[in-house]
């Protein structure tokens, strides 16, 4: 695995190395020891798969506090999306800003995700299918989120977005007082 590090402190993308021969190809999704070489060192609690039928659908920006704080690692098996990260931890010095990674079934990219970071993504054809690693179980007490057109944050979308679930609409905007996640 190619771990390319993001302009984030602990945020990878990764990048497969993949062996092809006459029957196809094969990959590694995770190897501890791999995992090691970039400090990750808790095992993977929850895996979850998620199904999004249109183009232009944005789910997100979710994120758990502390005692849940989670690493997730994502990774887009079916279609593209444009993968989106904020830094919320506190006393970062790149708390508040995003960056988005596009993550394909083709490129076979996957997104490595530190705590202290909200996670959200926009659909980039129909019907994609996403698998998500975390390293804590989700706790709907402790889940917060940042609004998806949020203006501190301004987060730039590939599309128009089409659909937002009510939950991801409501989520407050941040204001002067936020102090982002103390982890």
């Amino acid at each position: 695995m190619i771990f390319i590090p993001l302009p984030f402190q602990g945020a990878y993308i990764i990048e497969p190395e993949v062996y092809q021969d006459e029957r196809g190809s094969f990959y590694r999704f995770f190897c501890e020891d791999e995992f090691k070489q970039i400090g990750h060192n808790k095992p993977w609690i929850q895996i979850n798969h998620s199904h999004t039928k249109s183009k232009g659908t944005l789910r997100g920006l979710h994120f758990q506090l502390p005692p849940y704080s989670e690493i997730k690692m994502v990774k887009c098996i079916a279609g593209k999306i444009l993968d989106v990260i904020i830094d919320l931890r506190n006393g970062s010095s790149t708390f508040l800003q995003w960056t988005g990674v596009e993550i394909s079934a083709e490129n076979r990219r996957m997104m490595y995700i530190p705590e202290g970071f909200a996670h959200g993504f926009q659909t980039l054809t129909d019907d994609c299918e996403m698998i998500y690693h975390h390293s804590a179980s989700y706790v709907k007490d402790s889940e917060g989120g940042i609004r998806w057109d949020d203006p501190m944050i301004n987060i730039k979308w590939s599309l128009p977005p089409i659909h937002v679930s009510t939950r991801d609409q409501e989520f407050p905007l941040i204001n002067r007082q936020f102090q982002g996640i103390k982890l």
